[in-house]
């Protein structure tokens, strides 16, 4: 590695390594950045898109989605799990959100437990549906991280205080499916 070059005035030579300390933060912080550190992020607050009142509710038509595509795996299914499986497949009712491309439809696989079909779904948006539990869990993990740099006080040293960038970051749900209470009671399990 090249020596550092010396400046003729030390006042240039004092901001170079400034710049130098600023950068070393950043990159102290971009290297703090774990994956436990990014899951502990704070969520970003979204509106639900679909409002839909109890009339609204019940003018429509039930849609139960099916798989359009499916692939046997090539596992055998641990009868250990048998009975997690039968509660995961279990059909509820949510309505998916596509938060990055409104009212698009949204198409993914799932697998959820080893010797089960991968199966292909084309999700509506925006409309009540019913779909295994699975696939309405799936949905909710669609995020990603938004990573980015603010310019906050780094430290204080003689009176003075000096900014950098430092990485925050935030929780963002690409795809979500909130639960529809079909319920008109406030008590849960309460019947129509």
């Amino acid at each position: 590695m090249a020596d550092k070059p010396k400046m003729l005035a030390p006042e240039n030579q004092s901001q170079i390594e400034q710049a130098e300390k600023q950068f070393d933060q950043f990159k102290d912080s971009c290297d703090a950045l774990t994956l436990d550190r990014m899951n502990a992020a704070p969520k970003q607050d979204l509106e639900p898109q679909t409002k839909l009142s109890q009339k609204d509710k019940d003018k429509l038509n039930d849609v139960y989605l099916k798989p359009s595509n499916w692939s046997r795996s090539p596992e055998k299914f641990n009868e250990r799990f048998r009975e997690e499986y039968n509660f995961a497949k279990e059909y509820v009712q949510f309505i998916a959100e596509h938060n990055e491309l409104k009212g698009d439809t949204i198409e993914l696989w799932t697998k959820p437990f080893p010797g089960v079909p991968a199966e292909f779904w084309k999700v509506p948006s925006n409309r009540p549906v019913w779909g295994p539990r699975y696939l309405a869990e799936r949905l909710t993990k669609c995020q990603y991280h938004r990573l980015k740099t603010e310019n906050k006080p780094t430290f204080t040293e003689g009176g003075n205080t000096f900014y950098g960038d430092m990485v925050v970051d935030t929780t963002i749900n690409r795809i979500d499916a909130r639960p529809v209470s079909s319920h008109r009671s406030i008590f849960m399990g309460a019947g129509k």
